[in-house]
């Protein structure tokens, strides 16, 4: 677990600390829309990638890079999730692409 937490950003382990009931809600609602999608697990991972490159939201990178291998993603999906906003989001997509290509390349945590 604890190699597990180190995925995710000092913000939301705040988040997480400081405030645990709406960091609750909030997981409650992420589990929602993630059961009401009709995406299977890997093409919402690797989708949710594309969103975040897109958004240069690089602090979530390594932990959804990781669910997304955890799903069955290859090194070359996770690249090409990271790239698929290239033309309407434009180079900022790149800033993600060593932080995703390192995530993948580490160990995948246990738990």
């Amino acid at each position: 677990m604890s190699e597990q937490k180190s995925l995710v950003s000092k913000a939301f382990h705040t988040f997480l600390a400081e405030a645990p009931e709406q960091a609750q809600a909030w997981g409650a609602l992420v589990q929602s829309l993630s059961q009401a999608s009709a995406l299977d697990t890997k093409t919402g991972a690797l989708a949710y990638l594309a969103v975040l490159a897109a958004l240069n939201r690089t602090s979530g990178i390594p932990f959804h890079v990781q669910g997304a291998k955890k799903a069955g993603a290859s090194r070359e999906e996770v690249i090409s999730a990271v790239l698929v906003g290239l033309p309407a989001a434009g180079h900022v997509v790149t800033q993600a692409l060593p932080v995703a290509v390192e995530a993948y390349d580490s160990e995948l945590p246990s738990g």
